[in-house]
């Protein structure tokens, strides 16, 4: 049976309580991540990918083109256009060699399209329904020129007939 030393100890008339081990003293949140860095450095993460991908890209390519996947030396690489990734392509040696310079072990890249969520203009769900072309409210009501049934001006106006006859259109 382990002892504890006397710093858990707590000693009450007829009673000895134990208590937790004091915590270890925390590090500068600097020396963590410094830690961290050297870590991602060390294992090949593709975190040290993304911090060093600015100056290994270049000012043109960066902006458009993200390190997305690191696996068995395969660096997987995101083009947010297809010029983007055709320029990729071009300078696919060149890329290589600049990460060799910035010490990562990246045997091969894998080019693709990637659209980044930052790039894409999400709408919110009121500011889409806003706009919906089945609102009467906001379009007001006509006539189907196909079925003469009412429907929403804006139906008629997008698809020239209402979303009924527009349907029956799509699924033949």
């Amino acid at each position: 049976m382990a002892i504890a030393p006397e710093s858990q100890r707590r000693r009450l008339p007829g009673l000895e309580l134990l208590q937790s081990a004091a915590p270890a003293s925390a590090e500068p949140l600097k020396t963590c991540l410094g830690s961290l860095q050297r870590e991602w450095r060390k294992d090949d993460h593709l975190a040290a990918l993304w911090q060093d991908w600015p100056r290994v890209a270049g000012t043109q390519l960066a902006p458009h083109c993200r390190p997305l996947a690191l696996q068995h030396g395969v660096l997987t690489v995101g083009a947010s256009h297809p010029q983007w990734r055709q320029a990729l392509l071009y300078n696919k040696p060149q890329l290589i060699s600049a990460l060799h310079q910035a010490g990562h072990a990246v045997r091969d890249l894998r080019i693709q399209q990637h659209h980044p969520l930052e790039s894409a203009v999400l709408e919110s769900e009121t500011s889409i329904w806003a706009q919906h072309p089945s609102r009467t409210d906001v379009h007001g009501m006509g006539t189907c020129p196909d079925c003469g049934r009412p429907a929403p001006n804006g139906e008629v106006k997008l698809w020239g007939r209402c979303g009924f006859c527009h349907r029956q259109t799509l699924n033949p």
